[in-house]
């Protein structure tokens, strides 16, 4: 593996208020304390002043590289996704929304979503039915670019001909499980 050497020069820190454990001694039946000489004292002796401490590349390279720069070499564009649950700003495809006919509006939505997990599996855990009165919407999927939300509503259209007039791409927040 290999490692960056670094030298640090001790002399300076000659003086820094580390010590050495105390020793006890008993002289003519006094307790004497003796406090030896100082770690640092000690490095600078045994080392001459200089002491070497290897640092992996990849951890110096960490190091030394700012923070902003790990974060976009990482995701690019995107927002840094943690491991866990995070709610980022991206894309659904919404596969309905009605305000008329209140007394089914919500049975017929569940069914939307129904119908595109029956024939999607991968969507399975991303349909989305919620009312803003008085309507009631139905969003489907969790996309991070508009591309792939964009590829995904071909398909969707193509599959469900009867309504792919209604379905769109939406802007909102999005669930991303990492």
């Amino acid at each position: 593996m290999p490692y960056l050497r670094l030298l640090i020069l001790l002399p300076a820190l000659v003086g820094y208020p580390l010590r050495a454990g105390a020793q006890t001694e008993q002289e003519n039946g006094e307790t004497v304390e003796k406090t030896g000489p100082n770690v640092i004292q000690r490095i600078v002796e045994s080392s001459e002043g200089n002491v070497e401490i290897l640092i992996d590349d990849e951890l110096m390279e960490k190091i030394l590289t700012p923070p902003t720069a790990h974060k976009k070499a990482s995701t690019g564009n995107r927002p840094a996704i943690r491991p866990g649950l995070n709610k980022i700003s991206g894309y659904r495809i919404q596969v309905f929304s009605d305000g008329r006919n209140q007394h089914s509006l919500e049975s017929r939505a569940r069914a939307r979503g129904n119908a595109i997990t029956a024939k999607f599996p991968k969507y399975r855990g991303q349909v989305y039915t919620f009312s803003s009165a008085p309507n009631w919407y139905t969003r489907v999927g969790n996309f991070q670019t508009a591309s792939e939300a964009s590829e995904a509503l071909v398909e969707l259209r193509r599959s469900f001909p009867s309504f792919a007039d209604e379905m769109r791409v939406v802007k909102c927040q999005i669930i991303v499980l990492k």
